[in-house]
């Protein structure tokens, strides 16, 4: 059983890291999430392990995370990553921060590891990804996850129908309709509504809508 609560901001962890590969894409993500946390950066997780959370696991060697990062906090981000063996240059996360022609994640990998961390900066003007950290829920995850923060299965949808709509990936139509058979009857439908008429979505939104039905999903 999942406790969610609504966001609040993260807390310094102090975890000492053993100095090995992590054994699995949960363990690498908690790797991420501890250096976030200790850089007292607000994160969010995406992807497929907050696809799981709320719906069907799905298997992945990445980690999506959409933070806010201050600059002055830039350097301590980078540190707090090394120490735990995935590398993520200062200059390349101020590059990114600054990057406004497209939307390009900072990628950290693990120095020995096959993972790899994709980390999406909030910038000026991105109101979705906005209103997801302010959306966002803390939850108790199975072990090596525990204690995270998500996004909202509707923010989760939202951003897995913009990725379908650009890239055609099945795998975003397979997650999209696990949420729906899982959160269907809590699932604020006017809030994904709106946001899909902003964005453009529709054909995308009404193609899931009668594919989920027809799976027997329980929509309000």
């Amino acid at each position: 059983m999942i406790a969610a609560r609504p966001s609040g901001r993260c807390s310094i962890a102090t975890t000492n890291w053993p100095d090995k590969e992590p054994a699995s894409i949960a363990a690498f993500a908690r790797l991420v999430i501890d250096a976030l946390e200790a850089a007292q950066i607000d994160y969010l997780l995406g992807g497929a392990l907050a696809a799981g959370v709320w719906g069907e696991p799905r298997s992945t060697l990445d980690v999506d995370l959409v933070v806010s990062v201050p600059p002055e906090q830039i350097t301590r981000l980078s540190d707090e990553l090394a120490l735990r063996n995935i590398l993520l240059p200062p200059d390349l996360i101020l590059d990114q921060l600054v990057e406004t022609r497209a939307d390009l994640a900072m990628v950290a990998y693990h120095a020995t590891a096959i993972y790899k961390a994709e980390l999406f900066p909030l910038r000026p003007g991105d109101e979705l990804r906005a209103a997801a950290l302010a959306r966002r829920l803390w939850v108790e995850a199975p072990p090596p996850l525990g204690g995270i923060y998500v996004h909202t299965p509707e923010d989760l949808i939202l951003y897995k129908l913009s990725y379908y709509m650009i890239s055609q990936q099945t795998k975003h139509v397979r997650d999209i309709i696990s949420l729906l058979l899982a959160r269907g009857p809590t699932l604020d439908l006017t809030y994904i509504g709106e946001w899909v008429r902003r964005l453009g979505l529709q054909p995308a939104w009404q193609t899931m809508l009668l594919e989920a039905r027809a799976r027997g999903a329980q929509l309000p």
